[in-house]
């Protein structure tokens, strides 16, 4: 079934159609499949769980807009997931990493072609990680109403004002997409852009290993030892999360773990006396597992040990070195109309200006031709920096 809402938006439009039934779905997807590009997006909840709960599904073509009422009844998304999977037609998005999980997770697929607005945006000189709204006030000429952003899109019925919010998500995300595409082209950079979104399309970037999961935690410790209970507990607790579907941090704080791998506690006694440990949760089935997995890193033999993380494996950087890449990184977003951090992250400058071999991806593909090679000429010193009047000027030494 399909329901049009009798209230409207705060623009005085109607809400678009909300679709709450299969026959309905594949309808809208058969049209949207005829359509250049489709904007996207989602709103899901995941405070009390582990993996997102898709709540919501706004889609948009050039002319229509529609919400998906994912958590329906009897509706099955398997339309949606075509779609999602028509490489004719451009799935739209801003800041997509989330959604594309949640699709991921949904239908064992990334959705394809993707076209992130945020990441097109820094490409074109928007600057880092822009917002949807900076994007709408700059390229749409409208202002959101951010009031519903942290509604509960689980709870139903959903209001005229949620639908409102959730629809405006998509709507302007057209004029957007086009304004954005049509810079892109004539400055010859959707190159730039396709390749940024390859990570993006990799389902690997959304891949949760147990086995690393302990490098995020960042033990500031080499001991090898230390290190292989925490892997073991981390791994546990990843595991038990999915398992039980509720969020990592809930289940047992980082705090904790870096505790426990320091004091391998071997009872529920000791188990208990780490900071958030309870009774209860020490007598239970994920005590026992937890203290499993501290037996197993405590029995891990020495050749099985992880090494601490080498985040600098590369000699010390040049604090002033550093600070003129910084400069020269400035100058050249520019010159190029290009956010800076899209260019050289801070480790990419660190490691320019410690080693004669790093690797980064300032020194590969379209980065390498705007910033990477001046970097490299700045080092070896066939590149100086001067000022002209309120710019930085690149001067060829020698």
């Amino acid at each position: 079934m399909t329901r049009r809402s009798a209230s409207t938006a705060t623009s005085g439009e109607a809400l678009p159609a909300l679709i709450t039934d299969t026959e309905a779905l594949a309808a809208l997807c058969a049209r949207l499949r005829q359509e250049r590009f489709v904007t996207v997006d989602t709103e899901f909840m995941r405070e009390r769980t582990y993996w997102p709960e898709l709540c919501l599904v706004q889609l948009a073509g050039e002319t229509e807009v529609a919400e998906v009422d994912a958590l329906a009844p009897d509706l099955d998304l398997t339309p949606l997931g075509e779609l999602m999977a028509d490489e004719a037609v451009t799935k739209v998005f801003h800041a997509a990493r989330q959604d594309v999980e949640i699709f991921l997770l949904k239908f064992g697929a990334v959705p394809k072609p993707l076209f992130d607005t945020q990441i097109a945006a820094m490409v074109a000189g928007y600057g880092d990680q822009v917002s949807y709204d900076a994007l709408c006030r700059s390229l749409a000429g409208v202002q959101i109403d951010k009031a519903h952003r942290f509604s509960d899109w689980s709870a139903r019925p959903l209001s005229s004002a949620q639908l409102a919010y959730a629809a405006a998500d998509v709507t302007h995300l057209r004029k957007i997409y086009t304004a954005l595409d049509a810079k892109l082209r004539r400055e010859g950079r959707l190159a730039w852009v396709a390749e940024e979104m390859a990570a993006l399309a990799d389902p690997a970037t959304y891949r949760q290993d147990p086995e690393t999961a302990w490098e995020r935690l960042r033990p500031r410790t080499g001991n090898r030892r230390f290190l292989g209970v925490l892997k073991a507990v981390t791994a546990w607790r990843e595991r038990e999360a999915q398992r039980i579907n509720i969020p990592r941090q809930r289940l047992v704080k980082d705090e904790t773990l870096l505790e426990i791998a320091a004091t391998t506690p071997s009872t529920v006694a000791d188990l208990t006396r780490a900071r958030g440990i309870s009774e209860g949760f020490a007598k239970g089935r994920s005590g026992t597992g937890l203290l499993a997995a501290i037996q197993a890193g405590r029995e891990l033999p020495d050749d099985a040990l992880p090494e601490a993380p080498k985040d600098r494996n590369f000699p010390p950087a040049s604090p002033a070195l550093v600070a003129l890449l910084k400069v020269l990184l400035a100058a050249k977003s520019e010159e190029h109309h290009v956010a800076p951090k899209l260019l050289a992250s801070g480790d990419d400058l660190d490691r320019l200006a410690g080693g004669d071999g790093a690797d980064v991806p300032a020194l590969h593909g379209w980065r390498r031709d705007v910033f990477g090679e001046a970097a490299l000429a700045l080092k070896t010193g066939q590149l100086a920096l001067g000022v002209d009047g309120k710019r930085i000027k690149l001067i060829p030494a020698g």
